[in-house]
């Protein structure tokens, strides 16, 4: 393995230089594998979790189970925002972790958006 970092891992670096969560305005973060897609919110400053959820969960599971990956990640996206406005937020910052702004990350993001969550 070289010592350099390479590719996502870069731009992953690159944004979280910029992008960091309050406990006022949590930072929401998005992972995706080849089937699944995960996001989690965390408060940077206090070093805690405050929510996380995935296709994997299993309020989620049953409802993704016919769907394509996109429409997946679009539920995915309105249940961390419900999560979320049961604990009192409503506003955190997107990092996108290196991915591009496409596809199934922007519809997490829109099903977020269209929960209730600004960022």
């Amino acid at each position: 393995m070289s010592a350099q970092i390479k590719g996502r891992e870069r731009r992953k670096l690159r944004i979280r230089n910029k992008v960091s969560g309050t406990a006022s305005r949590p930072r929401l973060t998005v992972f995706r594998s080849l089937t699944h897609i995960y996001a989690q919110v965390i408060d940077d400053v206090g070093g805690i979790t405050v929510a996380h959820t995935s296709t994997l969960a299993k309020d989620i599971k049953g409802l993704v189970a016919e769907a394509n990956k996109t429409d997946a990640a679009k539920k995915v996206g309105n249940a961390i925002a419900q999560l979320l406005k049961a604990k009192g937020v409503t506003k955190v910052v997107f990092d996108r972790n290196g991915y591009m702004y496409h596809g199934r990350i922007k519809a997490l993001a829109d099903g977020a958006r269209e929960g209730g969550l600004e960022f």
